[in-house]
């Protein structure tokens, strides 16, 4: 498949956000928009609907759960979502489900400067008892699938479930993968970036391939960065039950973004190297393409169409949430383009071809993409895969900013961000407490607690937020934040400081070996 040079498309609008998120592979498979026809043309109506099905809550079945998912998981509204789900929920205020999603980088606790093959990971988590292998991957006991990124970097993606139940079942995972690979001297270490390792990219992947050839040619000068040398704690959560409600959690995952961001960064040095933020991870982000991951938000409300312009632009009122993500769909570049007639690899459903020219996919529905054919339901699909803004919509709503934490500080993480989306009450003082910083991401980035504004603000959050998992009977993890706050934000820290003192004593070989053997003794 030949693609098209730049010569003949428009120039793409784009946007700017101070903050972005982790990278993400997410199947396209269960988007809530699309028809039963994947290989269907779309035009601007089409984008619209699906568009339109990733931020509207849908009607749950009777006996379900409303489960939101991880990836590779049936998502929520579908029918097996009553299947998916894992304990009871919780009986007060926190009452929709979380999927955890936790990356984790490899090493080897013996020649810690050196990266680890996937494979190497592989045959070892492959002695684990009850391990299941399935077409997408294989699943631990606990129900969490295990994929890897480009740089080697192990992801744990657990199924939907109430909040403690969910906890409990990633922590059980996770105690199995961790004794597995220390019987092979690995470790998984959580940090927002790796410390010492310069990155590669260790899957053959085609999409990753693609990937990579798209920033190298003019997609980010961080993107390399980002795929290999990155790790995150992704939060997925509930749109809520009423297109109003799913519009004020959305606007409050943004809100609360910056002061989550600054509160959990754990990520200063990279490459053997501090670097001066906190979160180098969203510095690394920053340098990625406004219009692949900024904010939502930050596009301008689009004033009600009129005339003729079609069934999908009169349905979008100004300021819709629907239209919003459609004109981000529209305005974003392609990355790559699926080729439905080239050689799939050993695991891979298809071949991919980078997307080079700087066309976005507004470009292909009008005729002036990187191909001749015209984009179908499943191109818009992966696509939308491809972009990665702090939260995104995708049937239920994906918080992406948050860093990859220390040993077990990813519980708090998770705890923190559903009990102040999810309780009523947290949610309400949240909203009121974080909106006078709901902008700072580059402080959060940088500066992180040692930013007094945000300071109050999150040992604000933190108090509600134990507050609200004791209303839902979650003492366990109300403990854990309380102690996270006493540790960190009441003395104006977040993780990153101890992580950068300690890297000053010993080196960053000494600071991941280190990690490594605190990640082998909770085990």
């Amino acid at each position: 498949m030949s693609l098209r040079g730049s010569g003949d498309e428009e120039q793409p609008s784009s946007h700017r956000s101070p903050g972005a998120p982790s990278p993400g592979r997410q199947s396209p498979a269960g988007q809530p928009a699309a028809p039963a026809r994947p290989d269907r043309p779309v035009d601007l109506d089409a984008v619209w609907a699906f568009a339109a099905g990733c931020v509207t809550p849908t009607e749950k079945p009777a006996g379900g759960s409303g489960s939101v998912p991880a990836r590779d998981v049936p998502r929520p509204g579908t029918s097996a979502d009553s299947e998916t789900s894992a304990g009871p929920e919780p009986s007060v205020g926190i009452g929709t489900s979380v999927g955890i999603e936790t990356e984790w980088f490899v090493v080897d606790t013996r020649v810690v400067h050196q990266p680890v093959p996937p494979e190497r990971t592989r045959r070892a988590l492959g002695r684990i008892s009850g391990l299941i292998t399935g077409a997408a991957g294989p699943v631990l006991p606990g129900g969490s699938r295990l994929t890897f990124e480009p740089g080697g970097q192990l992801e744990l993606s657990g199924p939907p479930a109430g909040l403690a139940a969910a906890v409990q079942s990633t922590a059980a995972d996770l105690h199995l993968v961790r004794a597995a690979l220390a019987e092979d001297g690995l470790a998984i270490v959580g940090m927002g970036v790796d410390p010492l390792r310069a990155g590669v990219r260790q899957t053959t992947a085609s999409r990753y391939a693609a990937m990579e050839e798209h920033f190298r040619t003019g997609g980010g000068t961080s993107g390399e960065v980002m795929m290999r040398s990155t790790a995150s704690v992704q939060v997925n959560l509930d749109l809520g039950t009423t297109p109003a409600q799913a519009a004020e959690r959305f606007r409050l995952a943004h809100a609360v973004g910056p002061v989550l961001t600054a509160m959990f960064a754990a990520s200063p040095a990279l490459a053997g190297r501090r670097t001066g933020w906190r979160s180098t991870r969203q510095a690394v982000w920053s340098g990625i393409d406004a219009g692949r991951t900024g904010s939502v938000l930050d596009l301008p409300a689009q004033p009600a169409a009129g005339g003729d312009a079609g069934p999908g632009a009169a349905a979008a009122r100004s300021g819709d949430l629907a239209d919003r993500w459609a004109r981000y769909l529209l305005a974003a570049k392609l990355m790559m383009i699926g080729d439905p007639l080239g050689d799939v690899g050993p695991g891979e459903d298809r071949r991919f071809v980078a997307a080079t020219g700087g066309h976005t996919f507004g470009d292909w529905v009008a005729g002036r993409g990187p191909v001749e054919r015209a984009p179908t339901l499943d191109d818009l699909s992966y696509h939308a895969t491809t972009l990665f803004p702090p939260v995104r919509p995708r049937g239920w709503w994906e918080l992406r900013y948050l860093d990859a934490q220390p040993a077990e500080g990813w519980r708090v993480a998770v705890a923190v961000a559903t009990a102040l989306l999810d309780d009523p009450v947290a949610a309400a003082a949240a909203a009121q407490v974080c909106a006078p910083v709901a902008r700072r991401w580059p402080a959060a980035a940088m500066l992180g607690m040692a930013d007094e504004p945000l300071r109050l603000a999150a040992v604000r959050c933190l108090e509600l937020a134990a507050a609200a998992l004791r209303r839902a009977g979650c003492a366990d993890l109300a403990d854990a934040v309380e102690l996270f706050s006493e540790r960190y934000p009441q003395r104006g820290r977040c993780p990153a400081d101890e992580l950068s003192e300690r890297f000053i004593l010993i080196g960053p070989a000494g600071l991941l070996r280190e990690e490594a053997h605190l990640c082998v003794s909770v085990a």
